[in-house]
C-alpha cells in the first residue's frame, strides 16, 4: 500500500496559520491541533490516496521560553513562562500529542538572554515614525533562535527514505533549510512534495522537489 509521511515545520505553521484561517481563533490549541491533522487528511484527498496511507504526522517544533527576563527599558522582570505564548504553546503540544497518528518533535530554544529590536520597530526608526528616545519595552523581544528543528527534520527524512517506510513525503515548509535531505529522499526514489501554504518559494527550489501543492484556504 502506499504511503505518505507528513512533516511540519511548526514554527512555520503558525506563523501561516493567521493568514490562513483568520476567522479561526489561533490562540485555540485544540483548534489548531485539528487543523494539522485536517490539512493532512486534505493531502492525501488531492492526491487520491486513503486514509490509510498515512504513514505519520511529525510537527517540529520548540517547548516555550520559560526564563525571567528584565525589560530594557523599564528595568521590570517579565517570566516568560507565565506568558499567554508559553501557555498556548505547552496546551498546543499536549494537544497535538493527543491526536492520531501524531509524533511531536521538539527541539530547544537557543537564547542570550538579551533583547533586540523588533523588525517593525527597525523600519519605523528609519522611517522616522519613531525616534530613538520613543523607543518602549513594547518595541523588543528575547534574542532566541530555534536549534535543533532542522536537523530533527533531515534526520527524520533520511530515516523514512532509507528505511523504505513511506513512498511520499510531503513538507509543510517555507525556507531552503531541507534542500539537502530533499535531494537525498529523491535520490531514494521518495515522491517529495512541497506545502508552503501557498507563501511564495524561491524559483530554483523547484528543481529540488517534485510537486508543490497547497491544500489550506488561500489568503488574500
Amino acid at each position: 500500500m502506499p504511503s505518505t509521511a507528513i512533516l511540519v515545520d511548526g514554527a512555520f505553521f503558525l506563523a501561516r496559520y493567521r493568514k490562513v484561517w483568520g476567522d479561526r481563533d489561533a490562540n485555540d490549541a485544540r483548534t489548531v491541533a485539528k487543523t494539522v491533522f485536517g490539512m493532512a487528511l486534505e493531502h492525501l484527498k488531492a492526491l487520491d490516496r486513503p486514509r490509510e496511507a498515512l504513514y505519520r504526522i511529525f510537527f517540529y517544533d520548540c517547548p516555550p521560553l520559560d526564563k525571567v527576563l528584565v525589560k530594557p527599558i523599564s528595568g521590570e522582570s517579565m517570566d516568560f513562562s507565565r506568558t499567554a505564548a508559553a501557555t498556548f504553546r505547552r496546551d498546543l503540544h499536549d494537544q497535538l500529542r493527543r491526536q492520531r497518528k501524531m509524533a511531536l518533535r521538539l527541539g530547544r530554544l537557543a537564547d542570550r538572554g538579551e533583547w533586540k529590536l523588533k523588525h517593525q520597530a527597525y523600519q519605523q526608526l528609519r522611517d522616522e515614525s519613531l525616534f530613538w528616545d520613543e523607543l518602549g519595552d513594547e518595541h523588543f523581544e528575547p534574542d532566541m533562535r530555534q536549534t535543533q528543528v532542522d536537523m530533527k527534520i533531515g534526520i527524520d527524512i533520511a530515516a523514512l527514505a532509507y528505511k523504505r517506510q513511506v513512498d511520499q513525503i510531503i513538507l509543510v515548509a517555507g525556507d531552503a533549510d531541507f534542500i539537502p535531505a530533499a535531494k537525498l529522499a529523491r535520490y531514494e526514489g521518495i515522491d517529495f512534495i512541497l506545502d508552503p501554504m501557498w507563501q511564495g518559494i524561491a524559483p530554483d527550489l523547484h528543481e529540488h522537489i517534485d510537486g508543490l501543492q497547497s491544500v489550506c484556504p488561500r489568503p488574500f
